[in-house]
């Protein structure tokens, strides 16, 4: 789970891509095998192995190995922890970030 702005940027960084963020609307149904994601997609094997590389290592998406394949599903505590981290993003919030780092001049 993300606890930094850094792990947030990594989180952000892995959705950044059209790929991976297609994976992770995908997954918002329900688990689903490896070779499910790569028909959709029409990418190769090893091209999704790297976009699931990346979604598993920031801990956006889980993988499960069943005899030969991979079933993947999202991590729902990241996705919370990404949306809550967005609600914190509000006006009042801005608003009261802002006033504490006021310069002190008439500008701010």
């Amino acid at each position: 789970m993300a606890e930094s702005t850094e792990d947030y940027a990594q989180l952000f960084k892995a959705l950044s891509d059209p790929n991976r963020l297609s994976i992770v609307e995908m997954l918002s149904c329900n688990e689903l095998c490896a070779c499910v994601i790569l028909e959709k997609l029409k990418i190769t094997q090893p091209t999704l192995s790297h976009h699931m590389k990346s979604l598993c290592d920031c801990g956006l998406v889980n993988g499960r190995k069943v005899g030969k394949w991979m079933y993947y599903s999202l991590d729902v505590e990241a996705m919370r922890s990404i949306q809550a981290f967005w609600e914190g993003l509000t006006v009042s919030n801005s608003r009261r970030i802002s006033h504490d780092m006021t310069c002190g001049k008439d500008c701010c």
